[in-house]
């Protein structure tokens, strides 16, 4: 442990050398703290760096997580201390401090023979927003007392609507698990890049509310800012697939 203390020390010591100054006129310190929702990418044998929906491209020049396996496309939160802008070929040199990892999914095809597996109960929706080429969601669920409740984006046709639109629905299916009162918190994020969005007016999104009831919400930014209530949700205790 002595040993690994000592390597952390020195990695952090020659990180603030490489950059000249980890407290100059670039703005930075090692106590400035960012968060941003990214993408991760695998970039060899254990080297990954991730793309921020507003910070842009970000290598880890240092960093205070060990032991991370990154996936290619993950979607997750980063917590991080951003050290130098300019670093290399990417937008900012970082030093992460914690990542948590969101289910990251794919849109999918509903059929008559899948739809009682996707589901249509109602969710509590909180945020929801198209952003780094996902379509990002955060909710609130009951705690599942059997199995992992599925949330799921699914389209049932290639078609565009009669006005120009991609049409999408968000399924949500607890397999009647709803019994516990206690209620937490959940994210998903779901991969648009399958979808032809080229000549499109943009994507509306078909939402059983259990709030709002049954609602449409219809976007026409294909890059939106991260609302600042999702960047600051827990969602250590989510379990959903």
């Amino acid at each position: 442990m002595k040993g690994l203390k000592y390597y952390v020390g020195a990695l952090l010591l020659g990180a603030c050398s490489m950059f000249q100054s980890c407290d100059s006129d670039d703005g930075f310190s090692l106590g400035d703290i960012a968060v941003d929702w990214v993408t991760v990418h695998v970039e060899g044998a254990g080297a990954y760096s991730f793309t921020g929906d507003a910070w842009g491209t970000m290598w880890p020049a240092a960093t205070a997580i060990w032991g991370y396996r990154p996936v290619e496309g993950q979607r997750a939160i980063l917590y991080f201390n951003p050290l130098y802008e300019g670093f290399q070929s990417y937008d900012y040199g970082i030093k992460p401090e914690s990542i948590v990892d969101i289910l990251t999914k794919s849109v999918e095809e509903l059929t008559p023979e899948n739809e009682a597996e996707y589901g249509n109960d109602p969710a509590y929706i909180k945020d929801v927003w198209i952003g780094g080429g996902y379509l990002n969601l955060v909710f609130s669920q009951h705690i599942p007392e059997k199995e992992a409740h599925r949330v799921s984006l699914v389209r049932t046709t290639d078609e565009l609507s009669d006005d120009g639109y991609v049409e999408l629905e968000y399924r949500y299916n607890t397999y009647g698990d709803t019994l516990n009162a206690h209620m937490i918190e959940g994210a998903v994020s779901y991969n648009l890049n399958t979808l032809d969005l080229e000549n499109v007016k943009g994507i509306r999104l078909k939402l059983n509310d259990a709030v709002q009831g049954k609602r449409e919400v219809t976007f026409t930014r294909m890059d939106e800012e991260t609302p600042e209530s999702a960047k600051q949700v827990d969602f250590s205790e989510m379990n959903v697939r």
